[in-house]
């Protein structure tokens, strides 16, 4: 299985157009710093990729990796379609982006797809450009896709809502955020990425035990970051993301996982891991945990 790494940011980016602290302020003055929206790309036959959460950044990350730009045909692209693993507006703001192409096969809970159909209305936005195909990502064990030789399986992870999704009635169980799970049936190999987490299910628990690369949501280094950054009132728990550290914190949970390579991904402008050379890097890498590279290649 062949993965690419297209963006490693929470939302906004890093750095965030709004937002002058310390993070996105070197960020600006260097690029090394600067993230993207978390998203990989996941090669499901050869020439074929499926881009696993549709980001504001979608047209540039299809640019920067070359095994997702066009060709040789003018209108010929290796991207087969979208798996989403919430409706957030970080994770699904770039379908639109991807109007030019004549469908656009999205791969969703039933629950995603309900938002972003009655909450977004994206199906009424979107079908003068491009209709979209909607396959419904299965729950209870992995199912081929498109009949080639993955399988995905969601597994839930998080009852949070969009915000703009807060009054819409609820319809195909709750299943609104899900760790997405992705085997290769040729090698048995398996990948796990799960970009947000408000909890940690024996599910998930689970799923990582045999997995071969994982990564999880690092949104926040404690639980605390947020307050004491001071752009809001809540904790990170409270914010619907599990804390790297602290008592909350996945740190041991993730270096636990048997014989995986281990990433964090989803970071915020205010983790002090947005800095390439901060002691949090060291801390992590004792534990055989890095953070996510971008534009990284990553055969299993």
């Amino acid at each position: 299985m062949r993965l690419l790494v297209l963006g490693t940011a929470a939302g906004g980016g890093v750095p965030q157009w709004n937002c002058a602290c310390p993070g996105c302020a070197a960020a600006r003055a260097e690029p090394g710093w600067r993230r993207r929206h978390a998203s990989i790309a996941v090669e499901a036959g050869e020439g074929r990729w499926y881009v696993v959460n549709a980001t504001p950044d979608i047209g540039e990350q299809i640019e920067e990796c070359a095994a997702l730009r066009p060709g040789p045909a003018r209108r010929a692209t290796p991207v087969a379609g979208v798996i989403l693993t919430d409706a957030e507006l970080d994770h699904t703001l770039g379908l639109p982006r991807l109007r030019e192409a004549p469908s656009l096969r999205v791969v969703a809970t039933a629950t995603v797809r309900t938002a972003l159909s009655e909450g977004l209305r994206l199906d009424r936005v979107l079908a003068p450009y491009a209709g979209l195909t909607w396959t419904e990502l299965p729950e209870k064990e992995g199912e081929a896709l498109d009949g080639g030789p993955l399988e995905v399986q969601g597994i839930r992870v998080s009852g949070k809502r969009p915000r703009y999704a807060a009054d819409l009635e609820e319809t195909g169980g709750g299943a609104w955020v899900v760790a997405l799970r992705v085997r290769d049936r040729r090698d048995g190999k398996v990948v796990v990425y799960a970009p947000a987490l408000a909890a940690w299910p024996d599910e998930l628990d689970r799923a990582l035990h045999d997995a071969d690369c994982v990564f999880v949501d690092g949104t926040f280094w404690d639980d605390e970051e947020p307050r004491r950054s001071g752009f809001s009132g809540r904790s990170s728990t409270e914010m619907g993301h599990l804390p790297i550290m602290g008592p909350h914190g996945t740190v041991g949970r993730l270096a636990a996982v048997p014989g995986a390579r281990r990433y964090y991904t989803h970071l915020n402008n205010t983790n002090p891991l947005v800095d390439p050379g901060a002691d949090g890097h060291g801390l992590l890498a004792a534990s055989g945990i890095e953070v996510a590279r971008e534009r990284a290649v990553i055969e299993l």
